[in-house]
């Protein structure tokens, strides 16, 4: 039985990358008395911003846009552990607006491709949007009977990422289908992780 209880190399990887890149920008931000809450707000309006560049046919702009505010969602967690900030409250907004963030960009998307005709493009938003929210699901319920769940092939960074090059290159279709791919596959990836440690438990 695999070990269920170790982080998997690929979540190790990201927490150290994310925290070599994170730590100049927390120590300026924590000496401008800007808070993790701010960081997670600011983020949230990037992504509106982004979502309604692209809907306006500014797309360039818009993916540019997508991929500084996800960038910025590197900094909020990272910042609360720098100033002893962490709080129950802070997690919940920052996981709300998370899924709000993903959600007002594929909305736009949906807007754009509905305006073009394209069926299959808003269906691959829907499957997106869909399977996108699972992920996040599964690891909350997951967290709210006690299991750690942070393993996860294909998580929100790579989405914003992948989305956000789709955007700027004008291969929207084409990211979609990745993304739609890649986040059943970790929605089952997920499921199958919670059914071995709640066995092992």
């Amino acid at each position: 039985m695999p070990d269920t209880t170790r982080p998997p190399k690929l979540e190790v990887f990201r927490r150290r990358l994310s925290g070599a890149i994170a730590a100049p920008g927390v120590r300026i931000l924590s000496r401008m008395g800007i808070t993790p809450n701010m960081v997670t707000w600011f983020g949230f309006v990037l992504a509106v911003a982004a979502a309604g560049l692209v809907a306006a046919g500014r797309p360039t702009a818009g993916g540019i846009m997508v991929l500084v505010g996800g960038a910025l969602d590197m900094f909020d967690g990272a910042l609360a552990r720098y100033t002893g900030k962490v709080s129950r409250f802070g997690a919940v907004l920052d996981s709300t607006l998370d899924r709000a963030s993903e959600g007002v960009l594929l909305i736009a998307l949906a807007f754009v491709l509905a305006g073009q005709s394209s069926v299959s493009g808003v269906t691959l938003v829907a499957v997106v949007m869909l399977f996108s929210f699972l992920v996040s699901y599964i690891r909350s319920r997951a967290e709210s009977i006690g299991l750690e769940l942070k393993d996860g092939f294909f998580t929100r960074a790579e989405r914003v990422i992948v989305i956000a090059l789709g955007i700027i290159f004008n291969q929207v279709i084409i990211a979609l289908a990745i993304v739609a791919f890649f986040s059943i596959i970790t929605a089952v990836q997920r499921l199958a992780l919670v059914w071995l440690k709640t066995r092992a438990g």
